[in-house]
């Protein structure tokens, strides 16, 4: 084979060689160089079957590769671990933070309702009667009990209806708690 230089037209001497050595025409000895001289020959080589663990009749279960996949996926999980519990939890905090939010707005809503409905002077009146018992004047009032009259008991009476003379003044109640504390 010639050379490259010399088939482009320069001449061995200008190229920089000595003129008296030339380039060996043998074969490379890397598959790749054999290969590429072969290419330029214009012949096909047939490539040998390379010696696999399938070639020489056993298969292995774990090969270097997989090992190392499995090893760094394992490394990977455990690395995403603890972010991913802190992620899991800082979402829930997350909700329960937004349904307390959601309860204390409601409340405040009633309070403010509550309120409200206090500063109305009927309201005031009406809680006042009802859970206070007070009247206004010229207003009559009729306490019922329970609506059933025991024997023997007198039934109940009025608080304005009462008679004043059976009751004794209450200094004569006095003087008569100290006689009988007195012996």
């Amino acid at each position: 084979m010639t050379d490259d230089r010399s088939r482009r037209g320069s001449s061995p001497a200008g190229g920089g060689r000595p003129a008296g050595r030339r380039r060996s025409t043998a074969r490379p000895a890397t598959p790749a160089g054999r290969g590429a001289a072969d290419a330029r020959q214009g012949r096909r080589r047939t490539r040998r079957p390379a010696r696999t663990a399938t070639a020489q009749g056993r298969s292995p279960l774990v090969t270097g590769r997989a090992a190392l996949l499995g090893v760094l996926v394992l490394l990977l999980a455990l690395t995403l671990a603890g972010p991913v519990r802190s992620f899991v939890a800082g979402r829930q905090a997350l909700a329960e933070l937004a349904a307390e939010n959601q309860a204390l707005s409601l409340r405040q809503q009633q309070l403010t309702e509550q309120l409200d409905r206090q500063s109305d002077p009927a309201y005031v009146v009406q809680q006042a009667r009802a859970r206070l018992n007070f009247v206004l004047p010229g207003d009559r009032v009729v306490v019922v009990a329970d609506g059933t009259v025991v024997e023997g008991e007198a039934p109940a009476q009025t608080p304005g209806v009462a008679d004043d003379a059976e009751q004794p003044p209450w200094y004569e109640g006095l003087l008569e708690s100290v006689a009988t504390a007195d012996g």
